[in-house]
């Protein structure tokens, strides 16, 4: 994936979380680990590989964020995303 695409990837997560914030069911701590991150894709200094790593982090907030327990389909994807959040960590 080249880096524009991840930047729009990344833009559209944060506007499905801005979404999720807005719900009432959804626990506003688990977009922290994101926020803690300080980048957002207006951030197009940043490398491709932070970008990637908060693209990771936000997508197993979100699959968390849908999840009913980490046995449904979304609780395995939030594992795989922090799986690969961690991968991605490690190449920054």
């Amino acid at each position: 994936m080249h880096k524009d695409e991840l930047l729009e990837l990344h833009e559209q997560m944060v506007t499905i979380m801005e979404h999720f914030r807005e719900r009432e069911d959804v626990r506003s701590e688990l977009f922290d680990p994101y926020e803690e991150l300080d980048i957002d894709p207006s951030h197009v200094h940043k490398s491709k590989s932070e970008h990637k790593h908060a693209v990771f982090v936000l997508g197993n907030a979100l699959a968390t964020a849908m999840s009913e327990d980490e046995f449904s389909a979304a609780g395995r994807v939030g594992k795989r995303m922090e799986e690969l959040a961690d991968d991605a960590e490690s190449k920054i």
